[in-house]
């Protein structure tokens, strides 16, 4: 019988690291094809998430900020998932505490989108 292992987030010392790339691997049982393949479909989704984000409206930015934490939990894109996260909790609230987390989700996003530019090279 085979263990399952729970994947609860993190390491300390990869929690802000733009992609965990241990995580990475084990999601896609260390088959570099299959990574870069990920982190190209990771890269659209983002273009096309983000405007929805910064769209204004509550049930779009919610459902595009729940698809973006999922997704970037998938690889390990830890900063985007809680930020993402943090803007699905803010959503409903058209204060500044949304605009703080809709930047620090870009801002996360743009590192995150460096950090894959930089793998498909290198892959």
């Amino acid at each position: 019988m085979g263990v399952v292992e729970r994947v609860s987030g993190p390491a300390p010392a990869v929690a802000d690291a733009a992609i965990d790339l241990h995580h990475l691997s084990r999601m896609t049982l260390g088959e570099r094809s299959l990574e870069r393949e990920v982190l190209a479909l990771f890269d659209r989704q983002v273009e096309i998430l983000m405007p929805r984000i910064r769209d204004g409206r509550p049930a779009v930015v919610a459902a595009a900020a729940h698809t973006l934490k999922g997704s970037a939990r998938g690889i390990g894109a830890w900063r985007v998932a809680r930020t993402a996260e943090a803007v699905e909790q803010a959503q409903d609230s058209d204060t500044p505490e949304l605009a703080a987390a809709v930047e620090a989700l870009g801002a996360a996003v743009a590192d995150a989108k460096t950090a894959i530019a930089s793998l498909l090279r290198s892959h």
